[in-house]
């Protein structure tokens, strides 16, 4: 069979590696048949399930979002919490959804730049510590309500 005779699909692609919403993020995958690639520096476990695919990329500064960002594209979901991939991901045409729920937009994504080049610059400056609120309920709920509305509304588009 030709690949380029295959319907395009919808996929989702996880930065893994700190992600707190992976068990749902294999709940919602499996609800709506679509495939997940679970991209990470080392191993853990994932489920044996047809549509999951765990990728251990090697250790090189951002080689697991090299390995993401070069395949999103417009069908494609992209959980992650790096600013950077993000918009990397973006650029591509994806769907980028942090792990707290709040997407990653082209409308918002050049102010969290500017506002992680500020974050590092204090906190090597002058030894600012701290860091992103304790993760919760709310940011799950928030989580699971994003990624079902995105894969939605990419399943109609195709």
């Amino acid at each position: 069979m030709d690949i380029r005779s295959v319907e395009p699909t919808v996929r989702v692609l996880v930065d893994a590696d700190a992600c707190p919403v992976k068990d749902e993020i294999y709940k919602v995958a499996w609800r709506h048949e679509v495939p997940v690639s679970v991209v990470s520096n080392s191993p853990f476990r994932v489920p044996v399930h047809s549509l999951i695919e765990r990728i251990i990329v090697g250790d090189k500064f951002d080689e697991a979002d090299d390995w993401i960002a070069e395949r999103a594209g417009p069908l494609s979901v992209v959980v992650t919490g790096d600013i950077l991939l993000a918009d990397r991901c973006l650029k591509a045409g994806a769907t980028v959804i942090a792990h707290n729920g709040k997407p990653f937009t082209t409308a918002s994504i050049g102010p969290a730049i500017a506002t992680r080049a500020i974050m590092a610059d204090l906190r090597a400056g002058i030894g600012i510590g701290g860091g992103a609120a304790p993760f919760g309920k709310e940011d799950r709920s928030r989580f699971l309500q994003a990624f079902d509305g995105a894969l939605v509304r990419l399943k109609r588009t195709r």
